[in-house]
């Protein structure tokens, strides 16, 4: 499971998708933070970008540490399952050589 996971992540796919997530993150925390007015909707970007795995914890206790706990979950999440796509795409009908 975890080499499956590890070549999951690894893929390069999934770790576009990851650094795309983070950007969006560190821009949305940016922006909130310069708001003077408090009514930045910036956050929601991210969010929606990770869903639905972001969503998950999202009924957490609010504040920015579960913001951004939800969105690295969701990613997490999202970047897997784009890692064994692309990897069972680029198989074809060859049977996965890892047990």
């Amino acid at each position: 499971m975890r080499r499956s996971l590890g070549h999951a992540l690894g893929d390069v796919f999934a770790r576009v998708y990851l650094a795309l997530c983070a950007v969006l993150l560190v821009w949305a925390i940016v922006v909130t933070v310069g708001d003077s007015s408090g009514e930045s909707m910036a956050g929601v970007v991210p969010l929606l970008a990770t869903a639905p795995g972001g969503f998950v914890l999202l009924v957490l206790p609010d504040g920015v540490v579960m913001f951004v706990v939800a969105v690295v979950f969701g990613a997490l999440v999202n970047a897997t399952v784009i890692g064994w796509c692309a990897r069972a795409l680029r198989r074809g009908e060859r049977p996965d050589p890892t047990p």
